[in-house]
């Protein structure tokens, strides 16, 4: 129909507006991260720097890397190509990863529940492979999918070539490309239910029971962390990407190369605490709002819902408002059937002056296959009604 809107713009009449670009250069003499090789810290919703030291420089993230694990398996669990209650099993290859680990035996089972604990709360490198393997036959093929969602997110700075980020293989990242993918974590909003865990056990009902302690100190010590993945090698030294939330903002601080795991924790914890003393959000929608309907060419469903797929705020100085904000929501057009939950159908804009200050991708609520012939027969004829819709 030629009636659906392809561009609804509201006015928010809300108070001046900060705008998130300007905030990196305004922070340029700051200096909250002395001790590390580098750091960068982030509003989660607007992707904001606040703060940044050398962010762009590639490093070894070590067990950080189990953040696109961790990434790779949510988008599956939001999909529905796996359960939390499926049960995996582990390799002998899985079996045989040193390091941090939940001694996982050959043959053993656990749910995607217990793995992802054992991922997230005690960094299992056994863990992560037996979840790489269920997903993509093998962890080789899992680490091109692991790269694969680096592109997508246009990260240029980042190569993975493990599921662990064990040492001796090469794997590289930076501290903006880990706060990018750690933002892009943080929109399934279950992973911290894990990840802000300080203790918990596996194996409860046998002799192996099996005690897990959060490698991330803070999420006991500093009110407001729920994650999200230590990092320590020899060569990387000691490194965390961290998340907090406080009064309705959440940020992401990344640290690489810390001296020590106390040096790591005082750093994270001082851009915290510039962060939330300094700043503030406001929250505009959640995840998961439906903000317009797209027209699907030839699809067995007509139209399908277009929904954020991130939460979206604005941010500002403590005590600051916003002012004279339009939201431009720009729903694409000519989709042709198949569409896939999840794919891009249209984008969120805010605007100030006509300059863009915040743009997300809307996507599709649901599938719309293709419509068979007969489908498009009885529509050509006039007799599809809302019911076959």
């Amino acid at each position: 129909m030629k009636r659906i809107v392809s561009l609804i713009v509201i006015s928010f009449l809300l108070s001046t507006l900060f705008v998130p670009a300007a905030l990196a250069k305004e922070n340029d003499g700051l200096d909250l991260a002395k001790n590390v090789k580098s750091a960068i810290l982030i509003e989660r919703d607007t992707g904001a720097i606040l703060y940044e030291k050398n962010s762009n420089d590639q490093l070894p993230p070590a067990s950080m890397t189990k953040v696109m694990t961790m990434l790779l398996i949510m988008e599956a669990l939001d999909e529905g190509r796996l359960s939390m209650d499926e049960k995996i099993r582990t390799s002998e290859y899985a079996a045989s990863m040193g390091g941090s680990q939940i001694f996982l035996e050959p043959g053993e089972e656990m749910t995607t529940e217990q793995m992802l604990a054992g991922i997230a709360i005690g960094s299992g490198n056994d863990a992560s492979v037996a979840m790489a393997e269920r997903l993509a036959g093998s962890e080789e093929e899992f680490v091109k999918l692991m790269n694969k969602k680096a592109k997508e997110l246009g990260l240029k700075n980042t190569e993975f070539k493990t599921a662990t980020g064990l040492p001796g293989h090469g794997d590289y990242s930076t501290a903006h490309d880990m706060s990018m993918m750690a933002k892009e974590l943080l929109k399934y909003e279950g992973i911290t239910k894990f990840t802000g865990t300080y203790e918990s056990y596996l194996r409860e009902n046998t002799d192996k029971k099996f005690w897990l302690v959060n490698t991330n100190r803070l999420v006991k010590f500093y009110p407001g962390v729920d994650g999200l993945k230590t990092g320590f090698t020899n060569e990387a030294k000691y490194c965390l990407t961290a998340t907090a939330e406080k009064d309705g903002m959440r940020v992401i601080a990344v640290v690489f190369g810390a001296p020590t795991s106390k040096e790591r924790n005082a750093q994270v914890t001082k851009m915290l605490d510039y962060a939330f003393s300094q700043y503030e959000t406001h929250p505009l929608y959640k995840r998961n709002v439906a903000l317009g309907k797209v027209a699907i060419s030839k699809g067995e469903k007509k139209r399908v819902e277009a929904m954020t797929s991130e939460p979206i705020s604005l941010l500002t100085k403590k005590g600051e408002g916003i002012e004279n904000i339009k939201q431009a929501v720009e729903l694409n057009k000519n989709v042709k059937a198949p569409v896939n939950k999840g794919d891009k159908v249209g984008t969120l804009k805010l605007k100030q002056d006509g300059k863009t200050i915040v743009e997300t991708p809307l996507v599709a609520k649901e599938d719309s296959k293709e419509a068979s012939w007969w489908t498009l027969y009885k529509r050509s004829m006039g007799m599809f009604t809302k019911a076959g819709q």
